[in-house]
């Protein structure tokens, strides 16, 4: 079977890859194992005092979170936090499942999403502790994982890839950021997808989800491509997490409000902010 990996640049802190969260999942429902997904953390801030040298304070934050829920539909409190919270730490506990439990890696990382865009400071230990409970980890190996040195050399080496994009990548520099020496880094979510053969392509930044499908087309158009789901209960019988009402809504190729309509029917909602997080209500379904 032909398959593509696709590595994807990331950041659990960041809320351009929460809000493109929905195109991932399409990803993922049209192409399911043919997709071999690999997380390259990017680390946006190693201290919280790196937010406040930049002018950036929990009310700008507050503000830039409700624009892009209403933008994007993705569930986020944006009521302002008591202050500003690094992301690495958040990074360096996915690096530790990932070394330790690879199969719960992907869980980790959503469950820090989530309780980040709930209101909970991304680099509180009690967080980390949470999310690491709701991924199936032990907090206390987390907290083990997370201090050893194998954990950090492998953190770095994340941090380091992300500030190297491909040449491909740096001819759309407008999706990329600066790495504060001159360089660049990518942004969140960033995308490189490989063939088999060692072609790859290089999709930088937020980008909508026919992006992705013509890269994948034109790298395997060889690949299977699965009917659109009958209705949302199919969703979230398949999904690995309850997903928000755009992430559904993506997945059936509908509208957010359709989607909407039709959860409310056989899901219990998570409210966030504008939006929720769903899952399936098995007495309604």
């Amino acid at each position: 079977m032909d398959t593509l990996k696709i590595t994807e640049y990331t950041d659990p802190g960041c809320p351009f890859a929460w809000s493109a969260e929905p195109a991932r999942r399409r990803l993922q429902w049209l192409f399911g194992d043919q997709l071999h997904w690999e997380l390259c953390m990017v680390g946006l801030t190693e201290r919280a005092s790196d937010y406040e040298a930049k002018g950036f304070t929990p009310e700008r934050q507050s503000a830039a979170f409700r624009r892009l829920s209403e933008k994007h539909h993705m569930p986020m409190d944006f009521s302002p936090r008591p202050r500003m919270a690094a992301t690495v730490p958040a990074c360096r506990a996915v690096v530790a499942v990932r070394r330790h439990l690879p199969e719960q890696e992907t869980a980790m990382l959503r469950a820090l999403r989530v309780l980040h865009f709930s209101g909970s400071l991304l680099d509180a230990p009690e967080t980390l502790a949470a999310a690491a409970e709701q991924a199936g980890v032990d907090p206390s190996d987390l907290e083990a994982w997370m201090a050893e040195p194998e954990t950090e050399d492998r953190l770095r080496a994340d941090l380091e890839a992300a500030r190297e994009p491909t040449r491909s990548a740096l001819a759309l520099v407008h999706k990329l950021a600066s790495d504060g020496n001159g360089g660049h880094r990518y942004t969140c979510p960033s995308y490189e997808i490989q063939r088999q053969d060692g072609v790859s392509l290089s999709i930088p930044g937020f980008q909508p989800v026919a992006a992705y499908e013509v890269a994948i087309a034109n790298l395997a158009p060889g690949l299977t491509r699965r009917e659109d789901p009958d209705d949302v209960r199919e969703v979230l019988d398949w999904a690995d997490a309850p997903l928000a009402t755009a992430e559904v809504a993506a997945i059936r190729s509908t509208g957010v409000e359709d989607a909407r309509a039709e959860l409310g029917a056989v899901a219990e909602e998570h409210h966030i902010g504008f939006e929720g997080i769903w899952h399936l209500n098995r007495v309604a379904a």
